[in-house]
């Protein structure tokens, strides 16, 4: 077993490479099995958010899965090579254990990360990608982000994309129940955006979707309207706030549309945030001069603000990070002995049923009982005491000595 994670993140790539290395979730099966299939990559997780594409795999050749990614996106190893970070073995459960638990998010405590995890494991299940080893780190990751949550403060007054989004509209606008709002898309963070604001009392809220059962949805839910996506361009002047955060993997506002808003708001200052990587606002909007953009990089810099208020809590998670790896690690250790313990029962069940076929035969013909177990336990103990004699007498010096001390942790026998 050999583990293995890579990938991108906030920390070690902008919002412009990381938008190029996003999978969309609707091909994300098809591209863990192109994976699996097309290099010597055994299982296989893929998670990609707005914040990281990380890659976690169970393969001996590291950097052929790495390639992997490059090509995949059509992108030049070499370009995407100084963002990239390697974790091998401990350091790749390392990093598990600290993204489900909030600790490498750019929300620092965030919970949503854990939920995105989880729908990187169901999709690996999907695409058949995911084995022993995968599963069993998962599955723990998931025990550990539970615990740090349980029994520290990490996640403690947190906060969240979307109230650093409230926070920014309050800093605009004099009052938010002025304010119009329009949400594009329907995913999680447009849900959470929207619970935010709404408590906030708006004038009104809109929801367009690119299935309008799903906006339609939200909308009911927060008294709101729904429109479609594709009248999102002759709305946006009728809105104060854009919030944005789709999966599309092309913009869904240019800066022309955003520029004849503009004009018909009489140059009304017009606050779009875009929560989504690739982003769905064209990065030219920002230039415009009553056009105030934020992206997903702006709002994490903001919500890092205090994060040294909760040290103390992030040392104590570490903590329990750092045993539930050497746990994790000691696991793997002992599933490497497998195949011998394996082989060695499979030895010893032939020789079982060899004798014991012999035994029976013997039964058959009318031999005494007694005399037949004897030597069928006489027969199976000289078998099993073979190998380890035989070894003992043919080893050098140097062997023998550890060969007796090998026998002596394993069977209880008294050396002298």
């Amino acid at each position: 077993m050999n583990l293995f994670a890579f990938g991108i993140n906030h920390q070690t790539a902008p919002l412009t490479v990381r938008e190029q290395v996003a999978f969309h979730a609707e091909r994300l099966a098809q591209a863990l099995r192109d994976l699996v299939d097309r290099r010597p990559v055994r299982e296989a997780a893929i998670l990609s958010t707005c914040n990281r594409t990380e890659v976690y795999c169970n393969t001996d050749q590291p950097a052929a899965a790495v390639d992997w990614l490059a090509q995949y996106h059509h992108l030049s190893p070499e370009g995407l090579e100084p963002y990239l970070y390697r974790l091998p073995q401990a350091q790749a459960v390392q990093h598990a254990f600290r993204v489900a638990s909030g600790l490498d998010s750019m929300v620092l405590g965030e919970v949503q990360i854990l939920g995105q995890m989880k729908d990187a494991v169901r999709s690996a299940q999907a695409a058949g990608t995911l084995g022993t080893l995968l599963n069993r780190l998962f599955q723990r990751t998931f025990s550990v982000a539970k615990e740090v949550r349980t029994h520290t403060d990490i996640g403690t007054n947190a906060v969240s994309m979307a109230s650093v989004a409230v926070r920014l509209a309050e800093e605009i606008y004099p009052s938010i129940d002025e304010c119009r709002i329009l949400f594009v898309g329907a995913g999680e963070m447009i849900e959470l955006c929207a619970t935010h604001f709404a408590a906030r009392g708006p004038k009104f809220l809109t929801f367009a979707n690119r299935t309008s059962d799903r906006a339609s949805e939200l909308a009911l839910r927060h008294v709101g309207v729904s429109i479609a996506l594709n009248d999102v361009a002759a709305s946006l002047a009728a809105h104060d706030i854009v919030i944005a955060s789709t999966a599309s993997p092309l913009p869904v506002i240019g800066k022309g549309t955003v520029e004849s808003a503009l004009k018909a708001r009489k140059h009304r200052p017009l606050l779009l945030i875009d929560l989504a990587v690739p982003r769905d606002i064209e990065p030219e909007v920002a230039a415009l001069g009553d056009a105030f953009v934020y992206t997903v990089d702006d709002l994490g810099r903001i919500a890092a603000e205090g994060v040294s208020a909760r040290s103390g809590a992030v040392l104590q998670a570490q903590a329990i990070i750092d045993t539930e790896v050497r746990d994790f690690m000691h696991w793997m250790s002992a599933r490497g002995a497998v195949p011998t313990i394996r082989a060695l029962r499979e030895h010893a069940e032939r020789n079982r049923r060899l004798e014991l076929e012999r035994a029976l035969k013997a039964l058959e013909r009318g031999e005494d009982a007694r005399q037949v177990i004897e030597r069928l336990s006489e027969t199976l103990t000289n078998k099993l005491m073979h190998p380890p004699t035989n070894a003992l007498n043919a080893a050098t010096e140097a062997e023998r000595a550890t060969l007796m001390q090998a026998l002596a942790r394993i069977y209880p026998i008294d050396r002298e």
